[in-house]
């Protein structure tokens, strides 16, 4: 764990991290056309064709996401502030941390404390980025960007007018046993959830934690 958090103006607040990727020209599929199918809302349908690895040619449809961020938020205790919610796509309720989309030119730290304080009400001192997730990956562009959020304080939820959310805080045990049974699916909240336990194990470094204004 680190020995202190930083300054408040701080890099953290520019946050912007290098993404890795594998590279293979052998795998790699190349764009050749690209027709829009779909634009309406905040997600856009593309339908491109590209070239195969063996030369041939093939169609893929893609979804395209502005990006989001989600955050692990620990109260005193070492509790997971989550939030659950009813989601229409597969018509049921979910567990999950407080996560939400970018808006445009939004900071993703900045998108991580506004998600958090307005479907919880929490407000954090001290914020850290913790992991990525792609959680689409055979058809989505979305990335999600989680930070770890500590130093809690209670305020109002301001959740959007169509957003109903119940919050709690659960301990990491609980979480770990819903993963393990099955009732808790949601990946971004998995990642996060099996991070932070291995970090409270001590089997993984924590990360630098940075103050930063909500």
């Amino acid at each position: 764990m680190s020995s202190g958090p930083g300054p408040i103006e701080s890099s953290l607040s520019e946050f912007s991290p290098t993404e890795s990727r594998l590279s293979d020209s052998r795998l790699s599929e190349a764009c050749l056309s690209s027709r829009l199918i779909h634009d309406e809302g905040f997600l856009r349908v593309r339908k491109d064709t590209v070239r195969l690895p063996d030369g041939s040619t093939g169609t893929r449809e893609v979804v395209e996401h502005p990006g989001a961020t989600a955050v692990v938020a620990l109260t005193d205790v070492g509790n997971v502030v989550v939030v659950q919610q009813f989601r229409y796509a597969l018509g049921q309720v979910f567990t999950e941390i407080p996560a939400g989309k970018l808006e445009r030119n939004e900071l993703p730290l900045h998108c991580a404390q506004r998600e958090l304080r307005e479907e919880t009400g929490w407000i954090a001192r001290e914020w850290a980025w913790l992991a990525r997730v792609h959680p689409a990956i055979g058809f989505s562009n979305e990335k999600i960007e989680i930070f770890l959020a500590r130093g809690l304080t209670q305020g109002a939820a301001t959740p959007d007018a169509e957003e109903f959310l119940e919050v709690d805080a659960w301990p990491v045990q609980r979480l770990l046993e819903a993963i393990r049974t099955g009732t808790l699916t949601d990946p971004k909240t998995i990642v996060g959830v099996l991070t932070v336990d291995r970090m409270q194990r001590g089997e993984w470094p924590w990360p630098e934690f940075e103050l930063a204004g909500a």
